[in-house]
């Protein structure tokens, strides 16, 4: 099998070297249009379990990645000067540069090397390969001119967000919204590394204008981020890393498969940066893809409709849980107008994923707060059903 690799993030370099583990004979050729160790972004956010989910299969490579993550269990809404602490929501967060550097690591172990600074730019450049992966993210090229048979839908939402990062280190993944004269703004911010955490801005459509970024360059527009966020940075500056403001894509694609061609990753959809599972999505499409070829050596088709139909379901339900999520971060400015306690019960709930009763089994700390602040406000043991 003579197999082409588009794209050299977590999706490409993984399913690279599980191919590559698994099928040894294969001939692998994985391209990337950037430099190594040319990323955006800092960090990436994984739940509580991390990379468990590859223990059973790659226990080497669960172990490698593991050690190098930062891990806590709480995570903390800050609003009007008040943080609420919601218990036993844990999560394990890595730089993304040192998450892309140690899955070279393991590349280079089964003999395979990406080669870099190889932007693909004629659709011909995809032809003579037995099979053809897209793991080149959002603006995928492999998906280019094929919309219509992948049945591709991409939505930009309307806020606004630029990634930094920070060397001021934080004790929990945080939310802290805070107000000016522009506007409503949001920051998602959590170590990623010792002495580094990510510290992401986000802000609706109109704080944006009246903030006058759009004649802002890079530079002035991390000052003012860093004005507003003051007390939150306590004296750090933000870093810039391609740091420009962004509108998230919400991407998906109804057909997985065209041809001999197939999709993963970014480029497959997107799961909004609020949940923290896209670059676990990305891990898991190459492991979804790398099984359905062993099972099925001898025939492609049969190999590709096996991973979309096992795999479709399940990034189904945690897209809509992502799609929901970013919905409530595109109207944050009235949920800011909310207590700091009701915020955060609404927040913790705004995927969908996490009812009353399971909240109660996981956070019975941050419960007993909730139902504490509303009995003092006369209405003890209101906790609804479903925010």
């Amino acid at each position: 099998m003579n197999v082409l690799i588009v794209g050299a993030g977590p999706a490409g370099l993984y399913l690279a070297y599980l191919l590559a583990r698994q099928s040894p004979q294969w001939s692998l050729r994985i391209v990337e249009q950037n430099v190594p160790d040319s990323t955006f972004g800092f960090g990436v956010v994984f739940s509580d379990r991390a990379l468990e989910f590859l223990r059973d299969d790659d226990a080497e490579t669960c172990e490698l990645l593991s050690a190098a993550m930062e891990q806590w269990r709480d995570l903390a809404v800050h609003h009007r000067g008040q943080a609420i602490v919601i218990d036993g929501v844990g999560f394990a967060a890595i730089a993304r540069l040192r998450l892309l550097q140690l899955l070279r690591e393991r590349l280079a172990t089964v003999g395979v090397t990406p080669h870099y600074g190889r932007a693909l730019r004629d659709a011909r450049e995809l032809d003579g390969y037995d099979l053809v992966v897209g793991a080149d993210g959002v603006n995928s090229f492999v998906r280019r001119g094929r919309e219509r048979e992948f049945g591709t839908r991409v939505e930009p939402l309307s806020n606004r967000f630029a990634w930094y990062g920070t060397t001021r280190s934080f004790d929990t993944l945080s939310q802290t919204f805070v107000e000016n004269e522009a506007g409503s703004f949001n920051a998602h911010h959590y170590r990623c590394a010792r002495g580094l955490s990510t510290f992401i801005v986000e802000c609706d459509a109109l704080t944006w204008q009246r903030a006058g970024f759009a004649t802002m360059d890079e530079a002035a527009t991390r000052t003012y981020c860093e004005r507003v966020f003051a007390a939150t940075l306590d004296g750090h500056a933000l870093l810039a890393n391609r740091s420009i403001w962004r509108n998230f894509p919400k991407v998906w694609n109804e057909h997985w498969v065209c041809g001999r061609t197939v999709l993963v990753g970014d480029a497959l959809r997107t799961a909004h940066f609020s949940i923290g599972s896209g670059t676990r999505l990305a891990f898991e499409d190459a492991i979804a893809l790398a099984r359905s070829l062993r099972e099925h050596p001898r025939s492609l088709a049969d190999a590709l409709a096996a991973y979309e139909t096992a795999r479709k379901p399940v990034v189904r339900k945690l897209v809509d849980a992502a799609n929901a999520s970013a919905d409530w971060y595109e109207h944050f400015p009235e949920h800011m107008r909310l207590e700091p306690w009701e915020l955060a019960w609404q927040y913790i709930q705004r995927s969908g994923r996490i009812d009353v009763e399971r909240l109660r089994r996981i956070s019975p700390r941050f419960v007993a707060g909730y139902e504490a602040f509303t009995a003092a406000r006369g209405k003890p043991g209101s906790v609804p059903a479903r925010m």
